[in-house]
């Protein structure tokens, strides 16, 4: 066997998958839960010691047959996530996570400071947004500042799980393109944003250097080949974010493919040779972790919004999906705004959830059901009319996260986006593109190769669309961008 190992640590667990290049087969996926403290300031924040119990928690659930026949490593992880670490290495202050939205303030001072939105644009391609990791460096300098004044080393989540694995700091394009402090069209850090969160201290020391996509960022150290019981040595891949490595998983490696991951939050990404930027800000203009672009839509409600929902009526999820799928397109008006966590795209880091449109005929509980699962498409709808205008074109749709699992969503998001959709075999994508990374480090050659020998689609799941719902569908999305339109003002 020729078994690479993929560890995706996301927002609500990690995970670790183990897959055999010799026999096209993923041989496990075990996982161990986080915890995330939550306030009603918009905190969301997790410690950095959890990733690494829950890593260690994940090896010691593989045969010690497996682990010892590891022969090289990738991580993914949550994007954006701010990891504070000190020169000794030791985390300094909680990590604010992707999610978190109590950096508002921040994004404002730091925009106003570098000339305002278009000036910002032109230095990195990107808006400096509260999810992104700039606003949460000058929050800490703000609100701890003994701990700032430790600060050594600005790293991501998957940065810092790099330099457990091999005591080496080191960062690569994708991942960084998040952080609102990386020029993305020239694949480098923002000295000028960088002096803008901190005129007095040199933080461009601080951010690691820059792995190439398809390079190690080291070896496996005796201390950590100990503690997961793996063989002390082999590579590291540089890995990537989340997003970047469920591009690989899913074999969007190429351009006109899209996948749109349905998760805690939901990702609508497509791979790209030439980068591409969006001056309304709906999609953000991140690199891919494969050498090229990953113009990428992520809202910050997908399956927390259905969550919400099947836990306030008490349901099960294959109870849900019934009563959605009992309710029309549509849902006879009534609609929803599942801006439960506040929101990305657009811009409301205040925004709340909504359901509108009730009246005595239509107020069922399968019409807020079905509308649950089509907001959650609708929101990623617009990331579709953005790629278009841009100039991307979408040729299929590849899904995947917990949401690919249900029939009525899959086909609802292949009327909606009138594309044909695909799901593969393999549901851990992050994870997956890990271990296939790690695979590209190891035997080199094109990642395209790799994605097209080892990604495979469950043709069963396969959804053509139906262009006799699409008049519905663009009924019920307008209606739902006029309740957007509405509430804009309350939410900013």
């Amino acid at each position: 066997m020729q078994v690479v190992a993929g560890i995706d640590t996301g927002t609500q667990s990690t995970k670790v998958l183990c897959y055999d290049a010799e026999s096209n087969k993923v041989l496990l996926t075990v996982s161990a839960p986080h915890q995330m403290v939550s306030k009603v300031d918009g905190t969301r924040e997790q410690e950095a010691i959890w990733y690494l119990e829950a890593i260690r928690s994940c090896f010691s659930q593989i045969d010690e047959s497996i682990r010892k026949q590891i022969v090289a490593i990738g991580v993914s992880a949550q994007q954006h996530g701010f990891v504070p670490v000190d020169k000794h290495g030791e985390v300094i202050a909680s990590v604010k996570l992707w999610c978190d939205t109590s950096t508002s303030e921040q994004c404002a001072t730091l925009t106003k400071k570098l000339g305002g939105e278009e000036r910002v644009f032109s230095l990195l391609g990107n808006q400096i947004l509260p999810g992104y990791t700039a606003s949460k460096v000058l929050f800490l300098k703000e609100h701890n500042p003994e701990a700032y004044a430790r600060l050594a080393h600005i790293l991501l989540p998957h940065d810092y799980i790099n330099y457990y694995l091999t005591g080496e700091y080191s960062a690569e394009a994708g991942d960084a393109s998040g952080t609102a402090f990386f020029d993305v069209k020239n694949k480098r850090w923002s000295e000028e944003v960088l002096h803008a969160i901190d005129d007095t201290r040199n933080l461009l020391s601080m951010v690691p250097p820059l792995t190439k996509a398809g390079e190690r960022c080291g070896r496996v150290t005796m201390l950590a080949a100990s503690e997961l019981g793996i063989p002390q040595g082999i590579p590291v891949s540089c890995g990537c974010g989340d997003n970047m490595a469920g591009a690989i998983g899913t074999g969007c490696v190429q351009s006109g493919t899209l996948t749109m991951s349905m998760g805690t939050s939901g990702t609508l990404f497509g791979y790209s040779d030439q980068v591409v930027m969006d001056t309304q800000g709906r999609l953000a203009a991140f690199c891919s972790s494969t050498g090229g672009y990953l113009p990428l839509l992520c809202t910050m409600n997908c399956t927390i919004t259905t969550e919400s929902i099947r836990q306030l009526f008490g349901y099960d999820v294959k109870q849900l999906d019934m009563l959605a799928d009992a309710a029309p397109i549509g849902c006879e008006g009534v609609t929803m705004l599942p801006y439960f966590n506040g929101e990305r795209v657009p811009n409301f880091p205040h925004g709340k959830g909504v359901l509108a449109g009730f009246d005595l005929s239509n107020m069922k509980v399968e019409n807020i059901a079905r509308s649950a699962l089509e907001s959650s498409i609708y929101a990623m709808k617009g990331g579709l009319d953005a790629f278009r205008e841009l100039g991307f074109v979408p040729k299929k749709v590849i899904l995947t996260g917990g949401g690919a699992k249900s029939a009525i969503w899959r086909r609802i998001a292949c009327d909606v986006l009138q594309l044909p959709l695909s799901v593969p075999q393999v549901g851990e994508s992050a994870a997956f593109g890990a271990a296939l990374q790690a695979l590209w480090t190891l035997v080199g050659g094109s990642i395209e190769t790799i994605a097209k020998e080892h990604v495979q689609f469950d043709e069963l799941k396969r959804c053509e669309p139906d262009s006799a719902s699409k008049e519905m569908y663009e009924k019920a999305y307008q209606r739902y961008q006029s309740y957007v339109e509405a509430m804009t003002p309350i939410f900013r």
